[in-house]
Formats: structure tokens, sequence, C-alpha cells
């Protein structure tokens, strides 16, 4: 029988430092269930101490959601374990999760310890943690740049505390495979009482390797991989989800291991992590990218049209890019956009499939087919939505021509608050973004605009992605339409909400961000 690989997941913590990713409790509680059945194994909810939005969120998916091990990040102090376990508390399966730096670099840089003073705090805040959670994890943060007889030292000491996870991070992405893996050897040779615990690692992308790393770690006997969909994370990002599953799956005659991951969920899962933070999937993307399946060259096509397996090494079913065919119309009733949004996994009640259903029709009047993954926008599309307080409520735009510049006119509402302000641009979308900017106030750069769409042909629906800066923070929005313009309304308000709100990332500092 094949070795058990623990999957533990972090894109709601560590994936969330993504630069302009912001995402409210509603959002962070459909990735949540969607991650529980995709069949991960450990869901890291966030980190109760950086920010109340942090706390609630973790809070709610404890309550909400069955089936894995809640986790919750905290420095190892006292308070941090507290607010943890505060929020924590009434998931049928909490974890708290411990991290301290090890490495002189950030011993001496940033925390100002001694390799003593260090083993004194992982010996107390493991200890700590261990008196109100059953279930402990310990990380030594920046474990690839630590003198390893010294992570020995720390590893020993929070096992013997009572860790039941340690858990060793390549925090910025320094190793190579093999060196990486003699570490985790390492680490299983010469720490007493090791044998009793899980091995995990948390690889960062900065080199490409998060991946290879955790693949090699895993042959060196570690049994838990911290990883991300589609690699999210700060800078390069941590290891991918969906790669590192994959590779279990598919080499398994090699690496002889499995997992409990449903894999036909992965691609709905990467869609919706997708569509909700504002991170487009590159097309080239493993797995999970919209060419990863696809076939240009003449003598690939040849090949799989003769035999899939000549050039695929996985059939794209198996990691759910197939889709239904089912397509609906304008005349298409509530009973069966219903049905069509639960096939696809999103279960909305009375009142939020009766607005998505106006969503619909006002598309289906415009869009002669509509396609599951029209549908699956515009539920996502309400799901990112519903929780803003400012809505779009009308838009009128002009062109303009050689007597009068481009400009526009944006009605916001919040509540029974209405705001209209004209602006004019460059253009008729800058001209509406410069609206909704001086309807709230909000000073803001634009740093990246992208417009894809959802599905082939003229009337096909936009998405658009922007990133805006806003002071020294980025926030990410995105927003759909059959029109462009509005759809780039609809992400520049989805963005600025995301300020209004402010849930949207703050300078924490590398300790308060987490090991990750």
């Amino acid at each position: 029988m094949a070795d058990y690989v623990y999957i533990f997941d972090t894109t709601l913590r560590d994936g969330e430092q993504s630069p302009g990713i912001s995402l409210g409790v509603r959002e962070k509680l459909e990735i949540a269930e969607q991650l529980r059945k995709l069949g991960v194994d450990v869901i890291e909810a966030g980190f109760p101490a950086a920010s109340e939005g942090d706390f609630e969120a973790v809070r709610e998916i404890a309550r909400k959601i069955d089936g894995p091990v809640i986790c919750g990040l905290a420095r190892a102090v006292p308070p941090d374990i507290e607010r943890a376990w505060e929020a924590l508390k009434e998931a049928s399966k909490p974890r708290i999760h411990v991290f301290l730096s090890t490495s002189d670099i950030h011993l001496a840089r940033q925390l100002g310890k001694s390799h003593e003073q260090a083993l004194e705090m992982v010996r107390d805040s493991v200890r700590f943690a261990r008196g109100l959670c059953q279930d402990v994890e310990f990380s030594p943060m920046d474990a690839t740049r630590t003198d390893p007889e010294f992570l020995y030292q720390v590893v020993e000491t929070a096992v013997r505390e009572g860790a039941g996870v340690i858990n060793i991070p390549d925090t910025v992405g320094y190793a190579i495979p093999e060196e990486f893996a003699e570490l985790i050897r390492g680490v299983l040779k010469n720490v007493s009482g090791i044998e009793k615990v899980v091995l995990s690692v948390h690889c960062h992308n900065d080199l490409g390797l998060a991946v290879a790393n955790s693949l090699v770690a895993l042959e060196a006997g570690a049994r838990q991989v911290e990883c991300a969909i589609n690699g999210l994370g700060e800078r390069a990002g941590n290891a991918s989800l969906e790669e590192i599953v994959m590779a279990i799956k598919v080499r398994r005659d090699r690496l002889g291991l499995e997992t409990g991951i449903n894999t036909k969920e992965i691609a709905r899962t990467s869609r919706l992590v997708s569509l909700l933070t504002g991170y487009p999937v590159q097309p080239n993307k493993a797995i999970v990218g919209r060419n990863a399946f696809a076939h240009e060259s003449g003598i690939h096509q040849d090949g799989v049209l003769k035999d899939r397996a000549t050039y695929e090494i996985m059939d794209a079913s198996t990691v759910g890019q197939i889709e239904s065919e089912i397509v609906l119309g304008k005349h298409s009733g509530r009973h069966a956009l219903r049905e069509q949004l639960e096939r696809l996994g999103y279960y909305l009640d009375d009142k939020e499939l009766d607005q998505a259903f106006r969503k619909f029709k006002e598309i289906a009047d415009k869009k002669k087919e509509i396609t599951p993954k029209d549908i699956e926008a515009i539920a996502l599309e309400y799901l990112r939505t519903a929780g803003q307080e400012w809505q779009l409520a009308g838009y009128e735009v002009h062109s303009g021509g050689k007597e009068a510049p481009p400009s526009a006119t944006i009605t916001l509402e919040r509540g029974d608050e209405r705001i209209t302000e004209r602006a004019i641009g460059d253009g008729m979308v800058d001209a509406a973004c410069k609206a909704i900017r001086s309807a709230l106030g909000i000073e803001a750069n634009l740093v990246y605009f992208t417009v894809e769409s959802i599905t082939g042909g003229l009337d096909a629906l936009g998405d658009v992605t922007i990133q805006l800066e806003v002071g020294n923070r980025r926030v990410t929005g995105r927003g759909v339409a059959t029109d462009i313009i509005e759809a780039s309304a609809r992400a520049y308000l989805n963005a600025l909400n995301k300020v209004v709100r402010g849930g949207y990332p703050t300078d924490r500092g590398m300790e308060a961000r987490g090991e990750g």
C-alpha cells in the first residue's frame, strides 16, 4: 500500500499574502467549502492575530467547515496563540500553527534574539499552545538558512513539548532539491522523537523549485506538504497544490505515495480561487491552464488523434477540465439555473438565487447562449459583489468627438445612499474609473489592467482584472459583463470596495505576516 501524504492547503493564509489579494469572509468561506470538496486534509484558514478580518474569517470557517483540520497561524507569543485558539475553538478538528524564525540572519537582524532565547521561546510557546489545543504544529521559519545543528535542537524542543507536526519551511525559496532532501534526511536522523510526529514541508518558489523541493522532501520521508491552489503566495508564490497532487498520482510508480484529493475538483477549485482573488491563471500553467491539454503541433495532433497517451500523460477529465455541455438561454427559468449552478458546485439560497437570476436574465438578453463557464462567472460575480459596501447602480458613457472628450456618468448605491458622479477621460473606460474614484474620494493609481473573454464569440462575457495602488498598498479587483466598459467599472469598484472595508493587506512586517 502506498504511503499517505497529508495535503495542507495555505491558500487562505499564505496565498492571500499575494499583493493585492483581499478576500472577505463570504469569499473565504466559499473557497474553504470548495477545499473541503477537493479533499484537503488541513485548511490553514488565516492568521487570527493579524487583523479583525482574519480573526472573523478563521472563526467562521472553524464553525462551518467540517471534515478537514482547521488551522490558524500564530507567532511564538502568548497573545497570538490565545487569539488563534479563540478563533479555532469551535472547530471539530482545530490546529494551532506556531512559528518562530531560527536562521541567524532572522534572529540577529529581525528579532534580536540569541539561540538560547529562541529555544526558550520555542519551548514556552509550544507548551502554551499544547495546553489549549491537542493538535499543535511548529515551524522554524527560514529553516533552509538555519544552521542544521541548531535546527535539530529547535525541532527536538518542539517535539518534546508536544508538537504533533513539525514543518520545515524553505521560507525564501533558497534551497535546491538535493540540498533540501538532505536537510529532511538530517532532521529525521538527528532529532530524538521525530518518528512520533508528522514531518511537513512548506516550499516557496523564488527559484522556481517549490514543487521539486516538495517532491524530493516526500521521497526523503516527509509526509505532509504545505501548498496553495494555483501556487498563490507572496513573492513568487508557494508550491502548487495541483502540480504536487498530480505528480504523486501520475508517478505513483516512482513515488509510491497517495493523497486523499478528489482530483476531479482541481479545475473547479482553481477557477474559483482565480476569480475570487483576481489572480488569473497563466494559459500554460501546468494542470489547470487553458492550454494544459491543448495541442497545436501537427505531429502532436496526429499522435493524440490516434492515441491520446502518445502526448498526454493524464486525462483532462481526471482534473475536472471537461465541462458539462448544457447551454441555457433567455427562456430558461430559475430551476434550470439552480440545477446548473449546483452541477458546478454553487449552492445559493432562494434570495441569492433571485439576485443571481436577475443577473442571468440581463446577460441572457445580450447573449444568445449561456455556457457553463458563463454560469460560473455569473455565480462568482455575485459572490464578489454581494458583500460590497458600494454597488454599481447604473452607468452612462459617451465616446466623445472633435468637440467633446470621452465621458462617463456613474451611479453608486450603498443601502439608501446614492452617489452620481461624472468624469472625462482619455477613453470611456478611463472616464468610468475616474468617476468611481471621484465618487468614493479615493486616490488610486492603476498598476495592472487586463481583459479576457470567458468563452469564444463576439458576444462573450468580458473578464476584467485591475490592480490598483492606494498609498503603498495594492488591491486587486475583477469584474464580468458582456460590455467591457461595465466589466471594467465593476472591477475598479470591486478593488476600491476592499479599501473602503479596510480589509486589504497591511504592511505587517515579515514576522507578523507568517512563516510563508
